[in-house]
């Protein structure tokens, strides 16, 4: 690829110093201030030497790691005082200076390999609230190493984190960033991220770092060395209409150092803090100024090929990794392979899917999206290239709330809330696609999603039924018991429909027969059904895997249904379904 442009920037500790290197094209003098001690009195200064390539560069001998820095920048109008762009660590991540950090964490003997998308759970986790110990504090990856194993007992291997790197805010989501190469410090910064990953992988579980690249708030990359145009941001932004972004400046993506910038700390979270993927925000705004396709007029040239570039370095160093993008436009390009044009992205989220799930279950929408056609949608013919759920951080927020509030706002613990909870999840983990659930959703967490609510953990004791209903599902997604293997498969049709009664059926194979089809039964209605007609695919026993109105789950459940029902010669049935319940069916794989 051609967008290598300057090895070695940054600060990068040799036997006997540290060698300090930065772009800075339009300055006319750098120096480097070590150790920084707030003020520019003119000690611990040392002059950089000019690359004449915009680049300055200074070997400080006996500098070592844990030293902090910064540049002083002269523009020829002002001195300014700026911290390493690439700076692996801040002091403080609200106004902190940049430290130098060393390469010697012990990653023992961690050879995770990654999961293969078929197989994948993904949980959206916030380490800012996962489990906040005070609420006057912030959590911190330590905090959530501890709930680990509960989510290996839930299921899950695969976590989605929510930006991780230095932000305006220490308790906020990380989508306001501030510094794209450092941890945010009050999470535990780089070593806890470090401990944070080594801990997931000895557990099985992998780790997808969510990264924004559509925007940055304007801390030191805004007008990094003095230089800007149109009163806009500088070397690092674009310096026209293209930098603009409802959340702020856009980064110049045909810039060649810029590109370099964005490159380089894909390959560090890889290589450095070794991620299994990342999930890139709102790809949309990157290659569009309004989030548009087929809008040539908007578009910001350089954005596609840079996020070509993303995909394939990454796959480079990591072969298996997954790369997400959020792209709001249900782009089939986004995930096509780049040499048929596309992206090269392995998946990207189902925007319209928990809309369909939520329409389903009564809740309105201003979406108009169906559930049978959601569950047809596959990019490129893959099902595996979207990631779905019923809750997100943008669907239980942004305006909205969880699913379980928005089900009974006034009681949110209701056996309703209960039952259609456990109707959305189900949806979520047998459709086709990459399922993902939202932190705090399998035991019934209330109210709008925020970045300083607390979950509430004593739920998980509270609603044991429920968590144990997303374990059951769990299992049979993954086909742990060898008799639903379709759920990992690519087909699915609907095999029944009947929206005046409120039940809908999907059926799922991947080679089809005995252990592999799986049915899944819904009605979302308020009606028993005894002895209620359906076609099944195929003649003979049908066991019911999982019952969503077993009592196991909720005392107050009706449990209606029988283990196990059979069909007619010609694949016909009568049997009770519960109200607003979760059948999901198959056979022995030893059936003839």
């Amino acid at each position: 690829m051609s967008h290598q442009i300057k090895k070695h920037l940054g600060a990068i500790v040799r036997h006997n110093g540290v060698e300090f290197r930065v772009w800075a094209p339009f300055a006319k003098n750098v120096k480097l201030l070590t150790p920084y001690l707030g003020v520019f009195d003119g000690s611990n200064t040392y002059d950089m030497l000019s690359e004449n390539d915009g680049y300055w560069s200074v070997f400080v001998k006996d500098a070592e790691v844990g030293q902090n820095y910064k540049f002083l920048i002269d523009t020829g109008n002002e001195l300014l005082t700026k911290n390493d762009p690439r700076g692996r660590a801040l002091t403080a991540s609200d106004n902190g200076v940049s430290v130098v950090v060393g390469s010697d964490f012990d990653w023992g003997d961690d050879l995770f390999m990654p999961i293969p998308r078929e197989q994948q759970i993904i949980y959206e986790l916030h380490i800012g609230t996962f489990n906040r110990r005070d609420p006057a504090t912030t959590g911190t990856f330590y905090d959530a190493i501890e709930k680990l194993d509960y989510l290996l007992d839930l299921g899950i291997n695969m976590i989605e984190v929510m930006p991780v790197t230095s932000m305006a805010y220490s308790n906020g989501w990380g989508y306001n960033v501030t510094d794209v190469f450092s941890i945010e410090n009050a999470y535990g910064g780089r070593h806890g991220l470090m401990e944070f990953v080594k801990a997931c992988h000895a557990r099985g579980i992998g780790v997808i770092i969510d990264v924004v690249y559509n925007h940055f708030m304007s801390g030191d990359l805004w007008r990094f060395d003095g230089w800007y145009e149109n009163d806009r941001g500088g070397i690092y932004f674009y310096n026209d209409w293209r930098g603009d972004t409802p959340w702020g400046a856009r980064p110049d993506y045909g810039r060649a150092e810029v590109r370099q910038f964005l490159i380089d700390s894909i390959v560090m979270w890889f290589n450095e803090y070794r991620v299994d993927g990342l999930r890139l925000d709102s790809t949309a705004y990157m290659r569009n100024t309004l989030g548009y396709n087929d809008d040539p007029a908007h578009d910001v040239d350089g954005a596609w090929s840079l996020m070509q570039d993303i995909t394939d370095v990454a796959h480079r160093i990591r072969p298996g990794s997954i790369v997400i993008a959020e792209d709001t436009s249900g782009n089939d390009y986004i995930t096509k392979q780049r040499q048929d044009g596309g992206c090269g992205f392995d998946a990207q989220w189902g925007i319209p899917f928990p809309h369909a799930i939520r329409k389903m279950l009564g809740l309105g929408t201003s979406w108009p999206v169906d559930l049978g056609e959601q569950l047809l949608r596959a990019y490129n013919g893959d099902v595996f290239q979207r990631v779905i759920f019923s809750d997100s951080h943008d669907t239980a927020a942004n305006g909205s709330t969880r699913i379980t509030s928005a089900i009974s706002p006034e009681n949110p613990n209701s056996t309703r809330v209960r039952q259609d909870t456990i109707i959305a999840s189900a949806i979520t983990l047998t459709s086709p696609g990459i399922p993902m659930l939202l932190q705090g959703q399998e035991f019934l967490q209330e109210g709008a999603f925020t970045d300083w609510q607390v979950l509430e953990w004593e739920k998980t004791e509270q609603f044991a039924g429920i968590v144990k209903a997303h374990q059951d599902i769990i299992d049979l997604r993954k086909n742990t018991y060898g008799n639903t293997s379709g759920l990992l498969g690519q087909s699915v049709r609907v095999f029944h429909r009947n929206d005046q009664g409120q039940v809908f059926g999907y059926h799922r194979w991947s080679r089809g027969g005995p252990g592999d089809d799986v049915l899944v039964l819904i009605n979302f209605g308020d009606t028993e059904y005894h002895e209620y007609h359906l076609g099944f695919p195929r003649p003979g026993e049908w066991r019911i895997r999982f019952n969503s109105s077993w009592q196991g789950y909720n005392s107050d459940f009706p449990e209606l249904t029988p283990d196990s029902v059979s069909t007619d010669d010609s694949c016909n049935l009568a049997m009770d379904i519960p109200a607003r319940s979760v059948l999901i069916l198959s056979q022995d794989a030893t059936a003839s």
